[in-house]
């Protein structure tokens, strides 16, 4: 086979890997934005209900920006290895090549990232998306890509987790990635009516439905648990292999869930043994600050000591200096 202009042919360029994922950019915009405009008017309120409000506005954006954000992500479950291996069939080169597998909610992504990057006249740097959600084709994806010749190590990693691949592992991932996203889209579902159960002052269905929010969010990650843990093929490189552990969506995943359940046990707790305080967090304990505002409205009453002074009269005075003299 011969090269023309530098490359082989047959083969297109490697694709442009975008330097960032353009979901989780939008959805993280229009969280901030809509803590930069609720901070704006932070300043208008008095005393220490300002803090509390504060606090109240950054873990509910937090939970919501979270829940949202772990749909598009990619990276509920990773991996790299770094190896030497051919780079196009049929071709006895080997380049040396950094081979990442990350596994989403909606399909998987094969990263192929040369050491250097370019090699061979090429520049190796791949990130190739396989979907598998709804209205997805996996199998298609995965002709497609042997159409277009993309490099073997992806087309490898690939064919483990088509339909047709002695693995069987395409259904379990599908199937867990379809209820975990369905159960986090009604965590968010919940999380929203939480939100507004707390600006209506119903405090205590609020921490019920945050209670509700974080079941959900732990069961979309029983789902998630359930598909990683049955038998796989093992993605092998020659004499290393590829393999992969909980990624960072996973982990957020869970912390969020574990925030809503404190928060949630803590507003029921609070309610039933002091709810004096929750009305105090909630900024709806008015009688404290309405006693501050009325004393500073009154004027201010004599001191002790103007009212004790003695004024006596300039003649009783001048006959008691005169008696003493």
């Amino acid at each position: 086979m011969t090269l023309w202009n530098g490359s082989y042919p047959f083969y297109p360029g490697a694709n442009a890997c975008f330097p960032f994922d353009t979901s989780r950019a939008v959805i993280v915009t229009i969280f901030l934005s809509i803590l930069v405009m609720f901070i704006v008017i932070l300043p208008g309120i008095r005393g220490r209900g300002r803090l509390f409000w504060f606090l109240r506005l950054v873990l509910g954006l937090f939970v919501g920006a979270v829940v949202l954000t772990v749909q598009f992500t990619r990276d509920w479950e990773t991996g790299w290895v770094q190896a030497n291996t051919s780079y196009k069939s049929f071709s006895p080169v080997q380049v040396n090549t950094a081979i990442g597998l990350h596994i989403g909610l909606a399909g998987v992504n094969i990263t192929l990232r040369g050491n250097p990057v370019n090699q061979i006249n090429e520049t190796i740097n791949y990130n190739e998306h396989f979907p598998w959600n709804f209205g997805a084709d996996y199998d298609r994806s995965y002709s497609e890509g042997l159409e277009k010749g993309l490099p073997s190590p992806i087309l490898y990693v690939a064919e483990k987790f088509s339909t047709q691949s002695p693995c069987a592992v395409h259904r379990q991932y599908r199937i867990a990635g379809h209820y975990a996203s369905l159960t986090l889209w009604l965590a968010f579902c919940t999380w929203l009516i939480s939100i507004l159960l707390f600006s209506m002052s119903v405090l205590l269905y609020g921490g019920h439905m945050l209670l509700l929010t974080a079941t959900l969010i732990l069961f979309s990650l029983l789902f998630f648990f359930t598909a990683r843990n049955t038998p796989r093929c093992p993605i092998q490189f020659g004499p290393v292999s590829l393999r992969t552990d909980y990624g960072e969506s996973f982990w957020l995943t869970l912390a969020t869930g574990l925030l809503c359940l404190l928060l949630g046990l803590g507003v029921i707790i609070l309610n039933s043994v002091q709810p004096e305080k929750l009305k105090l967090i909630f900024s709806l304990d008015k009688s404290s600050e309405e006693e501050v505002w009325d004393k500073s409205c009154l004027p201010a009453e004599p001191s002790c000591s103007a009212q004790d002074t003695l004024v006596v009269p300039l003649g009783e005075l001048c006959q008691v200096t005169a008696t003493q003299l």
